[in-house]
């Protein structure tokens, strides 16, 4: 069994942070553990750490069923980002699920309020740990603030990203001080939080654990950022690639597949764990992404779309076999036809055996799956380190080209002769799609490389959805959010 899931356990009767209040933003909900008479002790302020990863794993919907009041954390965000790009969407047109894949997603959309709710929940969990972090003994007092200050930039990053402009809470707060709560600070300033909690991190962390904040996580995220602020930091970036990289302790596996499923493994930098069987502790997206032989409780979510067929089987190499598969009909296409609903198969749920493609199984409890979800890689790394050497331009740099190509080494390409003269935007981000692809990556390259208009609006034209335009690059701030705040929350241009 999985370390985290053990203290989570056992921190389970002793400490708690309620969701069911009306103020998700306020870092103490009604109904809240009074966090002065929790977190006296180092164990206290551990399990307080402890709790906000619970926050950034969510709640299975196979667990909780209703769509609203449960915080998902990460389990919905391929809705907020994979399907918003060009490289998935939903089987069907119903239901707010399909609205991101269409570009209508309303301010009243179910998933997008949850998951802003389940970003802020991991916000006001860690605030609450840096308030108290002092009561810790002193040798790990630093330690256990960059890791609450990691987990919060990680939300903010997310969150600014994906909602522009939004309110920055640092501290807790009372329900009834609804500007310090509500009121939408710039990107720019939310920006300057995210990377000044991420060098704490930097300075203070090591590389322990790969399940929870290391040292190497807050430089490859801190990397991100410094490739996305609105001001780029591209040498910053380039100097946190490179210390990674000439660490020593991150390879990338020898075979595709063993990156999703040889967990922990070389490549993996920080991911989320899950534990298959347990209600309270799994994930339900590895079944959502099923559809010929349905496991979930949608008609199929994160369907593969054939232009991302097609750049796998010109670009993908050996990966395409371990990323994605057709069933039935689909499955036995003459070559040249591309499968319209071809199912992502890196998260298969526990036990599956897709062998025989029209008759596949998942296993005693797939809609209870432990897959865990990779938020940081080494090829991903790898790859940005490329991306800052080019600085938004074509690159005949060495170093550049050598990151680049020991990613497409491992695919299966030749180190000689597919290695080219020059690297261009276009061929690294097709290389980041295929692979990336299916880890919610690839809205957010189009919008740091520049051409997430350009791209999307093709694509959107392309599958005939008219609803497109620049400004469903941002999703709408949650209508319920708005309500809350008494009109201090403002919307964004719709």
């Amino acid at each position: 069994m999985k370390y985290i899931k053990f203290l989570i356990v056992a921190i389970a009767g002793v400490m708690y942070i309620s969701c069911d209040s009306d103020e998700f933003l306020n870092p103490l909900p009604d109904g809240a553990v009074v966090a002065d008479s929790f977190f006296q002790s180092d164990e206290d302020v551990l399990a307080g750490i402890i709790g906000v990863y619970d926050a950034v794993q969510g709640v299975n919907e196979n667990t909780q069923s209703s769509s609203i009041r449960y915080n998902r954390g990460v389990q919905l965000e391929y809705l907020l980002t994979e399907h918003r790009s060009d490289n998935t969407r939903s089987k069907t047109l119903e239901g707010s699920r399909a609205d991101f894949h269409r570009y209508i997603v309303e301010p009243e959309n179910i998933q997008s309020e949850d998951y802003w709710q389940s970003m802020y929940e991991i916000i006001f969990r860690a605030n609450n740990v840096l308030q108290y972090v002092n009561n810790a003994d002193a040798v790990n007092i630093e330690k256990y603030s960059a890791e609450a200050k990691f987990l919060r930039a990680y939300a903010y990053f997310n969150l600014v990203r994906l909602y522009g402009a939004v309110p920055l809470v640092t501290t807790v707060v009372g329900a009834e001080d609804k500007e310090a709560l509500y009121t939408r600070i710039d990107e720019v300033t939310v920006y300057q939080q995210i990377v000044s909690d991420l060098q704490e991190g930097v300075a203070n962390l090591d590389n322990k654990y790969k399940a929870r904040a290391s040292k190497a996580a807050a430089q490859a995220l801190l990397a991100k950022v410094y490739l996305t602020q609105p001001t780029r930091n591209y040498a910053g970036a380039k100097q946190l690639c490179e210390d990674i990289i000439n660490s020593g302790e991150f390879s990338l596996q020898n075979n595709f597949s063993d990156v999703f499923y040889n967990e922990l493994n070389s490549e993996i930098i920080f991911a989320i764990q899950y534990q298959s069987g347990n209600p309270d502790e799994s994930q339900g997206f590895s079944a959502e992404f099923t559809s010929y032989s349905r496991q979930g409780r949608q008609d199929g979510l994160n369907i593969v779309n054939t232009n991302l067929v097609e750049d796998f089987m010109s670009h993908g190499g050996n990966r395409g076999a371990a990323s994605y598969a057709a069933f039935g009909s689909e499955a036995d296409l003459p070559d040249g036809e591309l499968p319209e609903n071809a199912e992502v198969i890196k998260f298969l749920p526990d036990g599956s055996d897709i062998s025989d493609r029209n008759v596949p199984t998942y296993g005693e409890s797939p809609a209870n799956a432990g897959n865990d979800w990779i938020i940081l890689r080494y090829s991903d790394v790898l790859l940005m380190h490329a991306e800052a050497i080019m600085e938004d331009n074509a690159t005949n740099n060495s170093s550049a080209i050598d990151s680049y190509m020991e990613v497409k080494t491992r695919a299966g390409f030749d180190p000689i002769a597919d290695r080219p003269s020059v690297l261009t935007k276009d061929a690294l981000l097709v290389e980041r799609r295929v692979e990336l692809a299916f880890e919610n990556h690839r809205f957010f390259d189009l919008l740091r490389l520049g051409v997430a208009h350009e791209i999307l609006g093709a694509h959107a034209d392309e599958m005939g959805y008219t609803s497109y335009n620049i400004r469903r690059l941002l999703l709408p701030i949650p209508a319920r959010e708005i309500n809350l705040s008494d009109g201090v929350l403002t919307q964004n241009p719709q």
